[in-house]
């Protein structure tokens, strides 16, 4: 009687299953895949929701797009970083899983597909069956930094292809788009009539900042393009369920992609008013928190580099931007039996490499953002434990 939009099979695998018996007999250990800065120890301004209780929101004006001092304030926080975007190109959406669900509706069909990165966070095949879309998987590769395969990406492409999506800087390799590679993939999009969707949410947390990368998909005008962006990751805020964005591209095609938006967000007006209205200034005070994100990532990233020379089996993968490091380990056991070791014997939580959908043994993925002394601590056990198992 169920939908077949949602998996048949939900039993939980054997990490999971460990963690829910770990988590019910209250048995505590350091989580490097902590995603939620407000569990990492963060200062948050003491009044920052304070604008949230403005009056402004007692009165209910709803707009498909979102209020236009809302999306003001979304065009000047993008001026701030060097991008002009018109207001009548902002979309607000009540976070960047709603905008991919928007966009999958504005673009494809039932059984069309879309071009998604490999390695890169698995939500996407979630997203996309929701709304009865197929994935097909792009690899990026690995040699000495990551690149995109762009003659595979076009291999990749059927007639059903119906967008590309590209995560700048991507989580987890924290690879940023390169100028070349925007442009090849937006020559590509446009030859074939497909969108270019950007999720940019890490896009500010720069890790490497002498390495070349381009600040946007919005950048280039020749595709039809939607660059993501929102509260969650910009300002260490996921409560709040704001997130936006931009339409760029060709004027021929930008047109009707709005008209069609706006159908779409005027039937489900899903961002709330409060948020909205306090958007100005939440942009204004939650900035310290932004920064203390980005010292947090680079401060734990650089501890993560000095210590793994001390364990010769095991590497750092460079990485550019965002919350995350990969760590290449030998291939000795299973991820998946490593990471329940980590856990079981070490009281230590990551990511093994296959939840990102690397094409080969063996790598785990840790989170950035933990406080330096869980850091610290967590990454030194893991280490050690992928040392003695050498």
């Amino acid at each position: 009687m169920f939908s077949s939009r949602v998996a048949s099979d939900l039993t939980p695998n054997r990490l999971s299953a460990a963690l829910d018996r770990f988590r019910q007999a209250g048995i505590e250990f350091d989580d490097l895949t902590e995603s939620n800065p407000t569990s990492a120890g963060l200062h948050y301004p003491a009044r920052l929701l304070d604008a949230l209780a403005s009056p402004e929101a007692l009165s209910y004006a709803p707009q498909p797009f979102g209020l236009p001092s809302a999306r003001d304030a979304v065009v000047a926080d993008f001026r701030r970083r060097g991008v002009a975007v018109p207001r009548d190109r902002v979309v607000l959406t009540a976070s960047t899983s709603e905008a991919y669900s928007l966009l999958f509706k504005l673009l494809c069909d039932a059984g069309d597909d879309v071009l998604v990165p490999a390695p890169s966070y698995p939500l996407f095949d979630y997203l996309a069956a929701l709304d009865s879309v197929r994935v097909r998987p792009y690899r990026l590769d690995h040699h000495g930094a990551w690149s995109i395969d762009i003659d595979g990406l076009k291999r990749a492409t059927t007639d059903r292809t119906r967008a590309v999506i590209v995560v700048n800087p991507n989580n987890p390799t924290g690879s940023y788009l390169k100028r070349a590679e925007l442009d090849a993939l937006a020559g590509h999009c446009r030859a074939h009539g497909l969108a270019l969707i950007g999720d940019e949410v890490f896009s500010e947390y720069v890790l490497d900042a002498d390495l070349p990368r381009t600040c946007s998909v919005l950048a280039q005008r020749e595709a039809l393009t939607f660059g993501l962006g929102g509260l969650s990751k910009s300002l260490g805020l996921p409560q709040l369920k704001l997130g936006w964005m931009v339409v760029s591209g060709p004027d021929d095609l930008i047109k009707p992609a709005l008209e069609r938006l706006e159908l779409i967000c005027d039937t489900y007006l899903s961002v709330a008013t409060p948020v909205q209205v306090g958007l100005p200034a939440l942009l204004a005070a939650g900035a310290s928190v932004r920064t203390q994100i980005r010292e947090r990532v680079t401060r734990n990233y650089r501890a993560l580099i000095a210590a793994a020379p001390r364990f010769p089996s095991v590497g750092v993968l460079q990485s550019e931007g965002g919350w995350y490091a990969v760590i290449q380990v030998p291939a000795m056991q299973t991820e998946e039996s490593l990471v329940l070791q980590l856990l079981e014997q070490d009281r230590v939580l990551a990511h093994p490499g296959y939840f990102f959908d690397f094409p080969r043994e063996a790598f785990l993925v840790v989170s950035l953002l933990p406080r330096p002394d869980v850091f610290d601590r967590a990454t030194n056990r893991l280490l050690a434990r992928v040392e003695a198992a050498e």
